[in-house]
């Protein structure tokens, strides 16, 4: 829910950026639908293998979906409002992006429900020496609009214009299940990730590992909620040191499961970002990642749940080739349980990975083909 540092007025999430000025005809309103924000990759945004951070990777995804949404909803006239995250699918990091070429962020709304907005965001890596380009992540994501007067009052979404009815049917049966899956999460959700003295190496909880933050102003919308983008690049974090914990090695980020936000985080709460090792195959991790914030200035409210994610990652030799993970050893039935659920989730997206590829027939299986060139991303 935040905009580009360097394009605030390029791409200001507002449809009326003049004071005075009228709201925008439906005509203009359809520019709306669609939106390209470039950016150059700077030090600041490397990892410590010198390539871009996933977490800033997943911020810029979020970015950009932030706008065009809010953009969006705010196309007709009406009550103002800010659009608000509430949930990531699955994103997959195809290519690594290195320091010094340009992230070309594109966002296009390709369904709308009546309280909800689906954005699908893909970017490309250039390489303004030479101009090649090559894609790095594909993701799709969800907003709710949020009325400015009320942040807790959610607003309806203008309805978005289909080329063909075949995409409104598909848009909504997809709506359905993300619906259904974040009902499911977050009842699923209600553990709490304790630290263990002297564990053994190799088991959950020796790299387990949280992070504690106080939610400040630079965090924040406008209106006093955390940006989504913001969120996800402190769990990428998280996930890495448990990741880099376990195995002892470069590791980069291969996937992010779908991340679910269950509710907004408001300026002044205390966030404790959790991560623990779930699954590992070969080559690759699974670690979950949990949020949970306290609002320590209202008594009123307790410490809840706020998201939720599982990320992937592989481990790789200083050349870039992926490593034997060392295999995590579950110790008690909770730990066994998650254990066999992640390893349903690596088996069913590697079938259909595989499925995917048999019809090119020259890419081999999973992780191999997504890390051979160089390190990626933390």
């Amino acid at each position: 829910m935040e905009a580009f540092p360097l394009l605030l007025c390029a791409f200001s999430p507002w449809p009326c950026s003049i004071a005075g000025a009228e709201p925008v005809s439906s005509l203009e309103a359809s520019s709306f639908s669609s939106l390209l924000c470039p950016r150059i990759m700077r030090p600041d945004d490397a990892n410590v293998a010198g390539n871009v951070h996933g977490g800033t990777v997943l911020k810029m995804i979020e970015e950009a979906g932030a706008i065009i949404s809010t953009r969006h909803c705010n196309s007709q006239n009406g009550e103002r409002c800010v659009a608000a995250l509430a949930r990531v699918e699955r994103t997959d990091f195809l290519s690594p992006m290195c320091i010094g070429e340009v992230a070309h962020v594109s966002g296009e709304i390709t369904y709308t429900s009546k309280h909800s907005v689906e954005v699908q965001v893909n970017v490309m890596s250039e390489n303004i020496l030479t101009g090649i380009k090559k894609l790095t992540n594909k993701a799709t994501l969800w907003y709710v609009p949020l009325s400015l007067k009320n942040v807790d009052k959610v607003l309806e979404v203008p309805p978005v214009v289909y080329s063909r009815q075949e995409q409104e049917e598909e848009g909504r049966k997809r709506y359905e299940a993300q619906k259904l899956e974040r009902m499911e999460t977050k009842w699923r959700n209600g553990d709490i990730i304790q630290p263990v003295m002297n564990p053994e190496p190799n088991t959950v909880s020796y790299s387990q590992s949280s992070l504690i933050h106080l939610v400040g102003p630079s965090d924040c919308t406008l209106h006093g909620f955390v940006h989504g983008g913001v969120t996800m690049k402190l769990m990428d974090e998280v996930a890495g040191i448990v990741a880099a914990r376990h195995c002892k090695t470069n590791i980069v980020t291969a996937s992010v499961d779908a991340i679910n936000f269950h509710d907004k985080i408001r300026k002044g709460c205390v966030i404790t970002i959790s991560g623990r090792m779930t699954f590992t195959s070969n080559k690759s991790m699974e670690i979950e990642v949990l949020v949970d914030a306290d609002p320590v200035v209202d008594n009123s409210q307790k410490r809840y749940r706020a998201a939720s994610a599982f990320f992937t990652y592989v481990s790789l030799s200083q050349e870039g080739k992926p490593l034997p993970v060392p295999q995590l050893v579950p110790e008690t039935e909770d730990e066994k349980k998650r254990f066999e659920e992640g390893k349903g989730r690596y088996l069913q997206m590697k079938a259909k990975r595989q499925g995917q590829a048999e019809p090119r027939g020259k890419l081999p299986p999973w992780p191999e083909t997504q890390f051979t060139l160089r390190p990626g991303v933390v």
